[in-house]
C-alpha cells in the first residue's frame, strides 16, 4: 500500500492593512554647484517649490521651449544644506517607526554625480543618513540589547530565540572557530579600495528616540548586498574560492517568506552591538562595490546598494532576567536604505563595452520602477485592477511589500543644478513630481501585551544593585532593606518499618526524633515571640517619630505661610515686567517683519529687472535667429528667381535667333538663290547656339525633337502654301532619323495612336478624320508608343474669335538607345466659320493662320507636350519612358 502524501501547508494570510494611506513623501535636495558647472538651471522658490529653466544648451531650448517650469515637494533643501537637517527632517522618524515596530524604506534617486551616495555614507566629520541611523538607533537601545546569540536568524526572514545559556555555549564555540579559522581561502575584494581615512575619528550624532520600551530586550541585525545587471549580490559574504576555474560569486535568489514578504535567499546577516561595529561591516561591504570612473563622475555607482537594519524585539519574563521562550513574541522591524545607480546618456558617458552594458541595465531598472509608480497611481486614481509589473526587475521585485503597504516610504531625489544637467534632471523632477501622487497603507506600531507586570526590569536591576552592595567591604547594612529570611527546614523523619512485633529500637527512635522535633519547635516558638516584641517595640518607635514630624511639620508651615506673601509679591513684580518684555518683544517683531517685507520688495525687484532683461536677451537672440533664417531664405528665393529669368531670356533669345534663322532659309528659298559658300559660312557665324541642355538618360529622343521641329515647320509650310520645293540646303543638328513618306500613303496598313487631351471638344463638322486602326488615348504611356503613326489632336482660338482644331501627325520609330521617338511630319487644320463673320476665303485664312503660327513659333508648345522619348537599358526586360519637356515662353 502507498503511503498518502501530506498536502502543502497553508501560508499565513496576509496581515490587514490599514484603511488610512499616506503618500509617499519625496524631498528634494540641490547638490553644491561647482565652480566649473557653469549656468545655474535650477532655483529654490520656497521651501516646497524649485523652478527649472531651460540654459541655452539645452534641448528645449534649442526646440524653442523657453517655459519655466516649477516642481512642488515635501521639502526642498537648499545647496547649504548640512547632513544633520537632512537627517532630523527625513530619517529620524524612519528610526523613531524602527525601535516602535514599524517598517521603512529610504532610497536615493537622480542622475550620475548629483550627490546621491554622498547624501547616505557623507563623510567622517559629517556622516551621511545611514551612519546617523546607526548613531541614533544604538543610542535608544544601547543599555537594553540581550547579549549576543540570543536571537538567531532561521534561514527563512524569521529569528528563533534560544535562552542565555544556549547563547553562550554558541559564542565560545565562535570564539574557538575565530582562534583556529579554516585554511580554506576566502573571495578576494573588489579592485576599488574605497577611500577611507583612517586617521580621522568619524562624530557621532548624539540624538535619540524616546518611548522605548524598557521590558523588551533588543537585537541588531545588518546586511549589505547589491544588484548588478539586474542580479543580487552579497557584499558580506566569505565564499570559498575555486583557485582552478576562478568562479565569480554566485548570485542570490528573492523567494516569499509565509507572511507574503520578500527577501533574499542566503543573504549574510551580521549581528552588531554598536555603532562603530555596524559601520565597520559597512565599509567592508563597500570596499566590494561595483565603482568604475566614467567621464561625468570619478567614482560612479554601477550597482544598486541596499543596507538593511533589521531591530529584533522581545519581551522580558517575568523576573526580569531573560526572554520569553516564544517564539510568536518576537517583533522583527527593517530600514532598507537604497543608494540607486544614477541614470545616464551613453552620449555624453561615452560607455562602451562593460559600462555600456551596466548603464543599460542600470536605466532599465530604474525604468520598471518608473512602470510600477505609473501604475500604482493609475490603479489609485481610476479603481483599475492592472497588474503592476514588479517582477520584471530585481529592485522592484524586492521593496513590493513597501508599496503594498508594509512601511513607510521616502524619497529623497538629488539634483546637480549645473546647465549641463538639464535635460535628464526635467525628467527626474517630472517622475518625482507624479510619485508624490501614490498612496501607500500607513504601517501599524506592535504592542506587546503579555500580561507582565512593567517595569520588571528596572525592579531586577535595584535588586542585583543591592546584593552586590551587600557584598561589599565598608557598607553598612543597616542602610539597606532587609533580605527576605530563609524559609525554616524541619529534618526527614527516620525510617519507621518495623521488622517485626518485638522490634523496640524503631520505637525507641521514633520517641527520639518526636522529642527533637518538641524542642525545635519551641525554640522556634520562642525566637518567634522575641521577634514580635521587636516588630511591637519598632512600631512604638515609628510612631513617636511620626509625631515629632508632624510638630516639625506644622512648625514648617509657619514659616511657608510667611514666604508666599513674598512669593506672591515677587510674583507681581514677575508679571510686570514680562507685560514690559512683552510688549518690547511685539515691537522688535513688528520692525523685523518691516525689515522682511523690504528686503522681499528689494528681491522682488531684483527678480523682476533680472527677468526683464533675461527676456530682453532671449528676445535679441530670437529676433537673430529669425533674421538669420529670413536672410538666407531670401537669398535662396532670389538666386532661385535669377536663375529662372535667366534660363527665360535665353530661351526666349533662342527661340528668336531660331525664327531669324528659318526665316533667312525661307528668304532665300523664294528668290531662288542658291546659297553659295559665303553666304552658308555666314548663316553658319550668324547662326545662335542654343542654349545648354539639361542631362537626360533620353539624348536621342531630345535630338528627334529638334529634327522634329525641323521636320514639321518645313511640312506645314508645304502643306499651307503652294509655292515650289526649296532648293537643298545645308542644316545641322538633325537626328538620324527615317525619311518622311508621301501624305497619300495609304493608312489602312497602319497602326494609330490617337492622343486626345480631355479637355478636347467633338467638332460638328462634316468631314471628320477617318482612322481604321487606331488607340485613343488621354494621357501617354510607354506601352502607346509600340505603333506605326502618331497623331496629336490640338484646339485653340484664332484671330477671329473662332474654335481651331490641329491634327499634328508623325512617325514612331526607334531610336538608336532602344527607345521609341516620334518625328512630326504634317499639320491638318479643322476650322469652322460663320457665314457673315469674315470677309476672306477659308483657304486664306487657314494660310494666314498657318503663317502667323509658322512665325509666332506656337507650335512649340504643342511639340513640347508631345516630346516623348523611350530609351532602353541593358539588363531591363522592357524600355524606360524619359519626359523632355523644355519650358518654352512666348513672346
Amino acid at each position: 500500500m502507498k503511503p498518502m502524501r501530506g498536502k502543502t501547508p497553508k501560508k499565513t494570510p496576509r496581515k490587514p492593512q490599514n484603511n488610512v494611506k499616506d503618500p509617499v513623501e519625496v524631498y528634494c535636495r540641490l547638490r553644491p554647484k561647482d565652480e566649473d558647472d557653469g549656468e545655474n538651471c535650477i532655483e529654490v522658490i520656497n521651501s516646497n517649490t524649485v523652478q527649472l529653466s531651460p540654459p541655452q544648451c539645452s534641448i528645449a531650448y534649442k526646440s524653442g521651449n523657453y517655459k519655466e517650469i516649477q516642481y512642488k515637494y515635501k521639502f526642498v533643501f537648499a545647496e547649504d544644506t548640512s547632513q544633520k537637517a537632512l537627517f532630523d527632517h527625513v530619517a529620524f522618524p524612519l528610526v523613531n517607526d524602527l525601535i516602535h515596530g514599524k517598517n521603512g524604506l529610504l532610497f536615493t534617486y537622480g542622475v550620475t554625480g548629483s550627490g546621491k551616495t554622498h547624501t547616505v555614507t557623507g563623510s567622517p566629520q559629517d556622516g551621511g543618513l545611514l551612519p546617523r541611523c546607526l548613531d541614533v538607533l544604538f543610542n535608544s537601545i544601547s543599555s537594553l540589547q540581550a547579549k549576543k546569540y540570543v536571537f538567531k536568524p532561521d534561514k527563512m526572514n524569521g529569528f528563533e530565540v534560544q535562552t542565555e545559556a544556549d547563547a553562550m555555549v554558541e559564542r565560545q564555540k565562535r570564539e574557538l572557530l575565530a582562534m583556529n579559522p579554516p585554511s580554506t581561502p576566502s573571495t578576494p575584494k573588489s579592485r576599488h579600495r574605497f577611500r577611507e581615512d583612517v586617521n580621522v575619528a568619524r562624530v557621532r550624532d548624539t540624538t535619540s528616540v524616546d518611548n522605548v520600551e524598557e521590558d523588551n530586550n533588543y537585537a541588531v541585525f545588518v546586511s549589505y548586498v547589491e544588484i548588478y545587471n539586474n542580479y543580487v549580490y552579497d557584499l558580506l559574504e566569505d565564499t570559498p574560492l575555486d583557485n582552478i576555474n576562478q568562479r565569480p560569486p554566485q548570485s542570490k535568489i528573492l523567494r516569499e517568506d509565509n507572511c507574503h514578504n520578500m527577501y533574499i535567499s542566503g543573504c549574510a546577516e551580521v549581528e552588531v552591538k554598536s555603532t562603530e561595529e555596524a559601520y565597520d561591516v559597512f565599509l567592508r561591504g563597500q570596499k566590494r562595490r561595483r565603482v568604475a570612473n566614467t567621464q561625468l563622475n570619478r567614482e560612479s555607482s554601477r550597482s544598486h546598494s541596499v543596507f538593511n537594519i533589521r531591530l529584533i524585539q522581545a519581551p522580558l519574563d517575568s523576573l526580569g532576567e531573560e526572554v520569553v521562550q516564544d517564539k510568536e513574541q518576537i517583533c522583527v522591524s527593517q530600514l532598507s536604505l537604497v543608494d540607486l545607480a544614477g541614470s545616464e546618456r551613453t552620449n555624453r558617458t561615452k560607455n562602451s563595452g562593460d559600462r555600456l552594458r551596466e548603464a543599460g541595465n542600470i536605466n532599465a531598472s530604474l525604468m520598471t520602477l518608473r512602470n510600477c509608480i505609473e501604475t500604482l497611481r493609475e490603479n489609485q486614481l481610476n479603481s483599475a485592477d492592472k497588474m503592476v509589473p514588479y517582477r520584471d526587475s530585481k529592485l522592484t521585485h524586492l521593496f513590493k511589500n513597501y508599496f503594498d503597504g508594509e512601511g513607510k516610504v521616502r524619497m529623497v531625489v538629488c539634483v546637480n543644478p549645473a546647465a549641463v544637467d538639464y535635460d535628464e534632471n526635467l525628467h527626474v523632477m517630472k517622475f518625482a513630481e507624479v510619485t508624490q501622487e501614490v498612496q501607500v497603507a500607513r504601517p501599524t506600531g506592535v504592542r506587546f501585551d503579555v500580561g507582565l507586570t512593567p517595569g520588571r526590569r528596572r525592579a531586577n536591576q535595584m535588586y542585583k544593585e543591592a546584593l552586590s552592595k551587600i557584598h561589599q567591604d565598608g557598607i553598612d547594612s543597616t542602610e539597606l532593606p532587609p533580605l527576605p529570611p530563609l524559609p525554616f527546614t524541619w529534618p526527614e523523619f527516620p525510617v519507621l518499618q518495623l521488622a517485626d512485633a518485638s522490634d523496640d529500637t524503631t520505637l525507641r527512635n521514633l520517641m527520639t526524633f518526636l522529642s527533637e522535633q518538641l524542642a525545635r519547635r519551641n525554640t522556634v516558638l520562642d525566637d518567634l515571640s522575641r521577634k514580635q516584641a521587636s516588630f511591637r517595640q519598632m512600631l512604638v518607635e515609628f510612631e513617636r517619630e511620626h509625631e515629632d514630624l508632624k510638630l516639625r511639620n506644622a512648625e514648617l508651615e509657619s514659616r511657608l505661610g510667611g514666604k508666599d506673601k513674598d512669593v506672591l509679591r515677587m510674583e507681581k513684580k514677575l508679571k510686570n515686567l514680562e507685560a514690559t518684555n512683552a510688549m518690547l518683544h511685539r515691537q522688535t517683531q513688528l520692525y523685523e517683519q518691516d525689515l522682511r517685507d523690504l528686503k522681499n520688495q528689494v528681491d522682488k525687484k531684483d527678480k523682476d529687472m533680472q527677468k526683464v532683461k533675461e527676456e530682453k536677451r532671449k528676445m535679441q537672440l530670437a529676433m537673430k535667429g529669425i533674421m538669420g533664417v529670413e536672410k538666407d531664405r531670401w537669398e535662396k528665393e532670389c538666386a532661385k528667381r535669377v536663375k529662372a529669368t535667366q534660363i527665360e531670356m535665353q530661351n526666349k533669345i533662342w527661340v528668336k535667333d531660331e525664327k531669324l534663322r528659318q526665316l533667312k532659309e525661307i528668304v532665300c528659298n523664294k528668290d531662288g538663290v542658291p546659297i553659295t559658300s559665303e553666304s552658308e559660312s555666314e548663316v553658319d557665324t550668324k547662326k545662335p547656339k542654343p542654349p545648354p541642355k539639361p542631362y537626360t538618360r533620353g539624348r536621342a529622343a531630345a535630338h528627334a525633337n529638334q529634327g522634329n521641329r525641323t521636320n514639321a515647320s518645313n511640312a506645314n509650310s508645304k502643306y499651307r502654301s503652294k509655292s515650289p520645293p526649296p532648293v537643298p540646303t545645308r542644316t545641322h543638328n538633325h537626328p538620324p532619323v527615317r525619311l518622311r513618306h508621301r501624305r497619300s500613303k495609304s493608312t489602312n496598313a497602319d497602326t494609330w495612336v490617337d492622343h486626345k487631351p480631355v479637355s478636347t471638344l467633338e467638332t460638328e463638322t462634316v468631314l471628320q478624320p477617318a482612322i481604321k486602326k487606331k488607340k485613343t488615348v488621354a494621357v501617354m504611356n510607354k506601352k502607346d508608343l509600340k505603333a506605326d503613326k502618331y497623331i496629336l489632336t490640338h484646339q485653340e482660338e484664332d484671330s477671329q474669335g473662332e474654335m481651331e482644331t490641329q491634327l499634328i501627325k508623325g512617325d514612331v520609330f526607334t531610336t538608336r538607345g532602344g527607345g521609341h521617338a516620334v518625328q512630326f511630319t504634317d499639320i491638318e487644320m479643322l476650322t469652322q466659320e460663320s457665314p457673315t463673320s469674315g470677309h476672306k476665303r477659308k483657304s486664306l485664312q487657314s494660310v494666314a493662320a498657318a503663317e502667323h503660327e509658322s512665325e509666332s513659333g506656337e507650335w512649340t508648345d504643342v511639340e513640347t507636350r508631345c516630346a516623348v522619348g523611350i530609351e532602353g537599358r541593358p539588363g531591363q526586360a522592357e524600355p524606360s519612358l524619359v519626359h523632355t519637356n523644355p519650358k518654352r515662353l512666348k513672346n
